[in-house]
């Protein structure tokens, strides 16, 4: 018998029907005609241990016990799931041959790997274990999926970058949280301070972010723009740049704060001569913007439609597990296999029949046209997300759900477009010794751009000119060189300094996958990749919405801002712990362990050594910024405070963070780690 084992029911259910009948459904698997069998985990099965799985004395919250580190880890099953992990047991032992359907990503990989290791499956049965890669649930998908079964082994080391986050966040998030909730404590706070290698430094960033905008000091500065007039009495403005002796007159910024020097030079460009020194003219193209991942299709939806990552993230799955209306959503991708160029014709088509509002765009694509998207050395384990080939009344979508569709299918009808075309122009001219310059930006070719006209979207212009200086003209008259102009008048524009924008959830993410801005060490950040980022495109959401649940964040409108107890705990903890320079770095390490140029213990080995530092540091932290602050609208209830806690059984990111005092101390157990 072979045994298929889907991440979730409705992978198996897809799994089974493109199988042979009869099919017998039975208690957690379904049995297909040719006496195969398909399974499924619901979920993650199986968790970290607690730490009183590894010595009852852990219990209390003692500082004595920190670091806990397992010397062997453990697994256990979660009591919700044990059933569906018996019927596994059963299934797996009668097996011939195993197929590992796990969700196509790091995470999806782990969990399925860690269901074998726990039934102790034999290494010959390991051995020739078939890896199942599915996108889209729609028959014609998995039916290919099944003919293009590869073997296991080749994951192993997407398997172990996994497992070397799943341990390291175990080992960072309890250790710090227990520290630093003891640290608290001595301040009297009463409440639990976690810490995790991804949401502090998130929070941290919304924290600075907060105390940027709180004392910044508004200052004035100054530009200077020339109406000039061609002989032809074309006019045009151009825009003054100060020359290195007006450095003392400007900001770190290379603004003018002194009025009184721009006014000079407003009055002694008024009537002079503008001659032409240098002009430019460039056509250029712009290509189509890359289909979505997760996070790029959630940081547009939340600045079109106001959504929150989390609501993206479940009305995708809901799109992609019910109505099967795109493909594998928790995708970091953005590029599509050239395979995929086959069945273009039947998704576009599907689409126009979906979404009367994209029935011209669908019938003015150019499927013959091929985006940069199609890119097999840039796909991995999964693709971008796209719409499937399934027709459906998008009537029985809500508007959520239907507006997330149009948004991933307008994305990918944009392929099949031309390139967007303009034309950028310069002109550089000496006024009164002054140096002076216009720029204008003219659409040439609107290309893919007409699908955009009400839409967000990302697309990075790397042009080395600012939209404002581009806006000051909408086209710029021919000059020659040497050309003598007129300027009529000089202009003085008085400006403010802002401060930054408070986050909202588009930028909020989009700093989670741009984190290199955000990184202080230059060497780091000039290695990072755009992709790096906080977290991974699955947990991005969770990790916001979870910093709300813990009231670190809130919410003012649309803008996200931390609480007084978000503030405080940032404000007491190291440096290291509140910039993402240490989990991005994890991240690259991680990455890199999947693409086999680093392995498990060189990741885990260090961490333990730097863990021993942390924790012995945070003992010369205090938490004074949590003394008045009080923890009642913490989700975490707690009665008196004392100097150790007994914390409640936990699931891996969140309830084990609930606490209850206690009221004897145990010894300490010292342990090391072995793998």
């Amino acid at each position: 018998m072979r045994l298929y084992i889907a991440e979730k029911p409705s992978l198996g259910r897809a799994i089974a029907d493109v199988l042979p009948q009869p099919h017998r459904k039975a208690e957690g698997c379904i049995y297909v005609g040719n006496g195969d069998c398909v399974s499924w985990c619901v979920g993650h099965l199986l968790e970290q241990a607690e730490p009183d799985a590894y010595d009852a004395a852990f219990k209390k919250w003692q500082f004595e016990h920190l670091p806990i580190i397992p010397t062997q880890w453990l697994l256990t099953p979660k009591s919700a799931t044990k059933k569906q992990l018996s019927v596994l047991k059963k299934l797996v032992k009668e097996a011939d041959e195993l197929v590992h359907a796990g969700d196509p990503d790091r995470e999806g990989q782990l969990l399925v790997d860690q269901v074998f290791e726990y039934l102790k499956v034999s290494t010959s049965k390991r051995d020739n274990i078939k890896r199942c890669l599915i996108n889209d649930l729609n028959a014609p998908a998995v039916k290919r999926a099944l003919m293009q079964l590869r073997p296991n082994k080749e994951f192993v080391p997407l398997s172990a970058s996994a497992l070397a986050r799943s341990r390291a966040d175990w080992l960072y998030g309890i250790n710090m949280t227990r520290a630093y909730t003891l640290q608290g404590g001595k301040v009297g706070f009463k409440g639990v301070l976690s810490v995790g290698r991804v949401q502090t430094p998130l929070l941290g960033l919304v924290v600075k972010r907060d105390e940027t905008i709180e004392n910044f000091v508004a200052k004035p500065f100054y530009q200077v723009l020339a109406h000039i007039k061609t002989k032809t009495d074309q006019q045009f403005l151009a825009k003054w740049q100060p020359s290195e002796a007006c450095q003392p007159y400007q900001d770190e910024d290379g603004r003018v704060i002194s009025k009184g020097l721009a006014q000079k030079v407003v009055s002694s460009i008024e009537g002079q001569p503008a001659v032409v020194i240098e002009t430019s003219k460039k056509n250029k193209k712009q290509p189509p913007p890359l289909p979505y991942n997760l996070s790029s299709l959630q940081i547009d939806a939340a600045k079109r439609f106001g959504l929150s990552a989390k609501q993206v993230l479940d009305i995708c799955q809901t799109l992609y597990e019910r109505h099967k209306l795109i493909t594998y959503p928790r995708s970091d991708s953005r590029y599509l296999p050239k395979q995929h160029l086959t069945d273009a014709p039947l998704v576009l088509k599907a689409i126009k029949q979906n979404s009367e509002s994209l029935s011209k765009a669908v019938f003015e694509a150019d499927i013959h046209l091929k985006s940069k998207a199609w890119d097999d050395k840039k796909v991995e384990a999964h693709h971008a997300i796209i719409p499937t080939q399934k027709q459906i009344n998008l009537n029985s979508l809500n508007t959520s759900e239907k507006n997330i569709y149009e948004l991933i299918a307008r994305q990918y009808i944009a392929q099949f477009y031309p390139a967007h075309e303009y034309c950028d122009r310069d002109i550089q001219l000496k006024i009164a010794g002054g140096l002076f310059v216009a720029k204008s930006r003219e659409a040439t070719k609107q290309g893919w751009k007409i699908l955009f006209v009400f839409t967000p979207n990302n697309q990075k212009n790397d042009e080395q000119y600012s939209q404002d200086d581009m806006a000051l003209n909408k086209c710029l008259p021919d000059v020659k060189q040497a050309e003598e102009l007129f300027c009529e008048s000089g202009e003085l524009i008085e400006k403010q300094t802002s401060p930054p924008k408070a986050f909202d959830d588009a930028t909020l993410l989009a700093a989670m996958t741009g984190i290199s801005r955000y990184v202080s060490d230059a060497s780091l950040r000039s290695i990072l990749k755009e992709t790096d980022g906080l977290g991974t495109e699955a947990t991005r959401a969770g990790i916001i919405e979870l910093l709300f649940k813990r009231d670190f964040l809130l919410r003012k409108g649309k803008k996200i801002h931390a609480t007084e107890v978000g503030k405080g705990l940032i404000n007491g903890l190291p440096n290291i712990a509140t910039e993402p320079d240490m989990t991005a770095r994890w991240e690259m390490q991680l990455n890199a362990i999947s693409h086999r140029e680093s392995n498990y213990k060189s990741f885990m080995q260090p961490l333990e050594l730097s863990l021993k530092e942390l924790i012995a540091q945070s003992q010369l932290n205090d938490l004074k910024g949590l003394e008045n602050v009080d923890a009642k609208n913490t989700p975490f209830k707690k009665k008196t405070y004392k100097t150790s806690f007994k914390p409640k059984a936990y699931v891996k990111t969140k309830s084990y963070f609930n606490a209850k005092p206690a009221v004897k101390r145990k010894s300490s157990v010292k342990t090391k780690v072995s793998v």
